[in-house]
């Protein structure tokens, strides 16, 4: 027996703005410095992937990427300083979260199974 939980954060309209995936998609933008290279690793479209990231920069009160327009010179993105407090923050959350419930169900193990 096992347990899973799903982090999320929502706006005050419960509507989700980053979790896990958005993690991992922020994680790799960082490695490659490209939107559309990071897309592609977490297996997301560059469409889908944009959504997402406009999606939880509404939600904050800073710009999490700092993109530069592509053509002949290559553009880029980058995580702004905020985005990279942001980034190691949300994770430190989640691995508490997951922390504590890994604790409290090991003790509910013990309680239902002598």
């Amino acid at each position: 027996m096992n347990v899973k939980l799903k982090i999320t954060l929502t706006n005050d309209q419960e509507e989700e703005f980053m979790g896990i995936g958005l993690l991992w998609l922020l994680r790799e933008i960082d490695a490659c410095h490209s939107i559309h290279s990071a897309a592609e690793r977490v297996g997301l479209s560059y469409v889908k992937a944009l959504k997402i990231l406009n999606r939880l920069e509404a939600n904050l009160p800073n710009k999490v990427i700092l993109r530069t327009r592509g053509g002949h010179q290559r553009g880029g993105a980058e995580l702004t300083p905020y985005g990279r407090r942001f980034l190691k923050h949300y994770d430190r959350l989640q691995k508490r979260i997951k922390g504590f419930a890994e604790k409290q169900f090991t003790t509910f193990q013990e309680e239902i199974i002598p």
